[in-house]
């Protein structure tokens, strides 16, 4: 995932400081967006007060419960995933991981749904397969949020040092893997979380499936999976009997000494929804999470803000790993998921 602007390296990071339109937000031809209303909380803490001892989200006195995550299961389903190896887009690796991810899903009680679809890479000669899956909790409520992640690996490793090396094999566990693992765990407690609200876990294919680069706009496509995730969520706005009123994407937030600063598209498209999370995360004394702005980076949910799903990317871009063959699973940390579950599970259960 990501990569500062004229890098040309994968999901575009953009520095603070540096402007100019992005075209998926800015197209006339797609049809109106179904705006999603974020959700309220009654007693949302503001992330910007000085930080202050408060019983919020204690569990106990709170509505719902205290989800315990077991950090331990969640890294065996880490090095699980990682163990199948490269999982690229349209591969057998990713078919084993396929099969594994609706197995255990299947198994929890959730409603899985694959949503095939082809496309073409303009480095490659023909389509490709892909394949987001949509795992849904209470799939009967018609006012959901989603929770989302990549969970194809990239077929170059770019960011080491000797471009011979590029080619050799990644685990990629922080970059895409992490959040997979993450949302295996969080599947264990979805069906007894109390929340106003169904939840869907949706898997983006293709957000890695970047095989030539190029600056300013050159080069592979990225975001395959959430483009074709969000068209055909507008393209059924007639149709369909729900509706999305916030997400949360999560990319590179697992790493040892992880620091969530707010990414400036999220931001600028979903501050209310910032507020509430980051919040949520000063009150049950989630560290990680830094109320500040952080970098400006282009990510798959940035598709999904584009068709009126408010959402936020919880993202640590100064992962020192990020596209090398060291984004090993060692380099993930339990302690760390369980912090970002403490903050998630509380919020979805505050929300209305």
């Amino acid at each position: 995932m990501s990569q500062v602007f004229g890098w040309a390296l994968g999901a575009t990071l953009v520095a603070a400081s540096v402007g100019g339109p992005i075209w998926w937000l800015t197209r006339s031809s797609a049809p109106e967006p179904d705006q999603g209303q974020i959700p309220t909380m009654d007693d949302a803490p503001d992330p910007s007060d000085p930080p202050k001892k408060t019983e919020f989200g204690t569990g106990a006195a709170e509505k719902g419960i205290e989800v315990p995550f077991d950090s331990e299961r969640a890294l065996k389903y880490l090095k699980q995933l990682c163990d199948i190896g490269p999982r690229i887009s349209d591969t057998e690796g990713m078919k084993k991981q396929q099969e594994l991810i609706e197995a255990h899903f299947k198994k929890l009680g959730a409603t899985v749904t694959r949503q095939e679809f082809k496309a073409k890479q303009r480095s490659q000669k023909n389509q490709n397969d892909f394949v987001n899956l949509i795992i849904s909790w209470h799939p009967d409520k018609a006012k959901r949020v989603l929770l989302s992640t990549h969970y194809d690996t990239r077929p170059i490793a770019d960011q080491e040092a000797n471009p011979k090396n590029w080619t050799k094999p990644f685990a990629s566990a922080n970059d895409g893997t992490s959040g997979v693992a993450f949302l295996m765990e969080l599947g264990h407690h979805m069906k007894d979380l109390k929340s106003e609200y169904g939840v869907d876990f949706v898997l983006f294919d293709g957000e890695e499936f970047v095989f030539e680069t190029g600056q300013f706009g050159g080069g592979d496509r990225y975001f395959i999976g959430s483009e074709h995730f969000a068209d055909e969520y507008l393209n059924s706005k007639d149709k369909r009997k729900y509706k999305y009123d916030a997400g949360v994407l999560f990319d590179l937030f697992a790493g040892k000494d992880a620091a969530l600063k707010v990414e400036l598209h999220s931001w600028d498209a979903a501050r209310a929804l910032v507020d509430q999370i980051w919040g949520v995360a000063k009150a049950v004394g989630a560290k990680s999470f830094k109320y500040e702005k952080g970098y400006e980076v282009q990510d798959d949910h940035l598709a999904l803000n584009r068709v009126g799903i408010p959402t936020v990317d919880v993202i640590d871009f100064d992962y020192p790993h990020w596209h090398k063959l060291t984004d090993t699973a060692d380099k993930v940390s339990g302690a760390q998921l369980a912090e970002v579950s403490k903050v998630i599970t509380t919020w979805l259960q505050k929300i209305k």
